[in-house]
């Protein structure tokens, strides 16, 4: 089992590309500290063409800094099948915690895996900014928009953020509504212009935070490209998430 000591987890990711997991070693454990209340932000991207990994969270529950069978008893887990991206979002008090990423028992070979993680302030604490992950995995892909999207989730402390990535070719355009809540929710949209499934400076294309039960709205997107939009928890609450595609008379690149 390959093991790792971060240190402390704060809002700047901690990023650990080109990890591999072998037959002979099929786990890699990544343990940190919170010192308050935090949004745990794992994200496990470039999963291996062919292969399968799964994430897990676990606290180190009787604080003896090893990851054992008693911490196991309780924890997340992100097993989404394939090689599709993997993804934990957590509002939690301070401690210590462990990421486990394991190779599911039918990969063939060697499996090669990105690992990116954050601790962002809580949801429900101002300014709402501090909270929003900044980790881009791709949870809910909608490919080219060439037609309206509807899609219902829900968000709350065990799931603090659902990503939706989608695309935009020349000539079209989408209006994005956020509503259906019976809580707060909050949405804001990313174009991830290095490609690098962290959100940098810059790279927030708008945001919508309207409060309690209103509805969410960020109109009129009409440059081409990637993009990725993020349903925010501020308070627990089912959503509806829709994206309005149109076209447009220019090509915006």
């Amino acid at each position: 089992m390959g093991f790792s000591n971060l240190g402390t987890l704060g809002s700047t990711p901690v990023v650990k590309n080109n990890f591999g997991l072998v037959t002979s070693d099929p786990t890699d454990v990544f343990q940190f500290k919170i010192t308050s209340s935090k949004n745990i932000n794992l994200s496990l991207t470039n999963i291996s063409a062919g292969d399968d990994a799964d994430l897990r969270l676990f606290r180190d529950a009787n604080n003896n800094g090893v990851l054992d069978s008693f911490d196991r008893n309780a924890g997340l887990v992100s097993n989404r099948g394939s090689n599709q991206d993997e993804a934990i979002n957590f509002k939690t008090s301070s401690g210590t915690f462990f990421a486990e990423v394991s190779r599911f028992s039918t990969s063939v070979g060697g499996v090669s895996y990105n690992l990116a993680l954050s601790a962002t302030e809580p949801s429900g604490s101002f300014p709402l900014s501090a909270s929003f992950s900044n980790l881009l995995p791709k949870e809910f892909v909608l490919g080219n928009l060439s037609a309206d999207v509807t899609r219902t989730g829900n968000v709350s402390n065990t799931n603090t953020t659902d990503v939706y990535n989608f695309s935009l070719g020349f000539f079209e355009g989408v209006n994005i509504k956020l509503d259906g809540l019976n809580g707060d929710a909050d949405i804001r949209l990313i174009r991830d212009s290095n490609n690098n499934r962290i959100v940098d400076a810059g790279e927030e294309v708008a945001r919508s935070t309207s409060g309690g039960t209103a509805s969410d709205l960020i109109s009129n997107t009409t440059l081409s490209g990637d993009y990725f939009l993020q349903v925010t928890q501020f308070s627990s609450s089912n959503y509806t998430v829709t994206f309005d595609h149109f076209t447009t008379p220019f090509a915006l690149v």
